[in-house]
């Protein structure tokens, strides 16, 4: 079933609403290398003011972000401080090794997010057979964390252990703006804790496409060539950007709504047999579900949810994950739960 009615594989599955389909076609644009195009450059000062940088640059994907910045910041033998579960380690290609060369140091934190304790740790510096600490990176939310967010006191220590051993601080805000929303805290003031940083468009906002990435004006300096090199340079993009700027005018304050489907999926599934989830630990829109003790393996339930118009991705044989988006109402959630109750009950 290649389009189910029930979509939780990932909030990268959503599709631009027919207000934001509007908004691209009538946005004005130009030529984006030749700094033409006024609606990229309008969606850039935006997340830029948003974040509290400098300037941004709007790029295709939010992994090209995570290279550009990793490729500017570090030089090549460099070495990455990051949580063994970063969107960098485990969804890049491998990425860092590739394009700026750098190895990353992965930490055992706990859903996604590890401690000042443990980055101090992790630091090295001056023997000529190792590897030089260059950077630390977090991701916020923590994905495979269960969408688990940074506490801003750990990212503000973690800002300081930087700048007092010569490191760059990067984030991966791919949903950045679910922790805003659910914590209450500025998009800024977590920017701040940071020397780069980006948000997605193709989350949770729901845009067909892009990311943008913010910091000083000299690291965007630096990320254009990178942008170029990787192929990421355009046109007339203003027909995404134009959904950009749409999603962070419309789609921002109802990511709510997801996070409330989400603890309201997780309360259902808790009371299933052999399902292991606290609906307590969700605080944003991804769930991370054991079915260790159920009575079928991860992939089976997947494939029987999918029969039933349901589609949650599998993580191995004993686990699964579940993502709300703006295109799954409550309906959708009790549904999906009800269909996991009828497989695993």
């Amino acid at each position: 079933m290649s389009n189910p009615e029930v979509e939780l594989y990932s909030d990268t599955k959503t599709r631009p609403s027919k207000a934001m389909l509007e908004a691209m076609m009538i946005a004005e644009v130009g030529d984006e290398q030749a700094n033409e195009d006024p609606t990229t450059i309008a969606l850039q000062q935006k997340v830029a003011d948003l974040l509290g940088k400098e300037a941004a640059l709007f790029v295709p994907s939010g992994t090209m972000c995570n290279q550009i910045a990793l490729a500017v910041h570090c030089q090549p033998g460099d070495e990455i401080i990051a949580d063994k579960t970063a969107h960098i380690i485990n969804f890049e290609a491998g990425g860092p090794a590739v394009i700026a060369r750098a190895m990353i140091k992965p930490l055992d934190g706990v859903r996604g997010q590890f401690t000042l304790e443990q980055a101090q740790a992790a630091l090295r510096a001056g023997f000529r057979h190792a590897p030089d600490s260059k950077l630390i990176a977090v991701e916020q939310t923590a994905n495979l964390g269960g969408g688990s967010i940074w506490p801003l006191e750990i990212l503000e220590s973690l800002r300081i252990l930087a700048n007092e051993n010569k490191l760059v601080t990067h984030m991966d805000g791919a949903r950045l703006l679910n922790a805003v929303v659910a914590s209450g805290i500025s998009a800024r003031d977590y920017a701040a804790t940071v020397d780069t940083v980006w948000i997605d468009l193709s989350k949770g906002l729901g845009c067909p496409i892009g990311g943008v990435i913010a910091g000083s004006k000299e690291f965007i300096a630096q990320a254009w060539p990178w942008k170029q090199r990787l192929g990421g340079s355009m046109r007339q993009s203003g027909i995404l950007a134009a959904a950009g700027i749409y999603a962070l005018d419309h789609h921002v304050d109802r990511l709510a709504i997801d996070h409330a489907n989400a603890r309201l999926l997780a309360t259902r599934l808790a009371h299933i047999p052999g399902v292991q989830i606290d609906p307590l630990t969700v605080e944003t829109n991804i769930l991370i579900i054991d079915v260790t003790e159920a009575s079928l393996s991860a992939p089976e339930i997947s494939e029987r949810l999918l029969e039933k118009g349901v589609r949650m991705g599998a993580m191995g044989p004993d686990g699964m994950r579940a993502v709300t988006h703006l295109d799954v109402d409550e309906a959708g959630v009790i549904r999906a739960a009800e269909a996991f109750a009828d497989i695993c009950g």
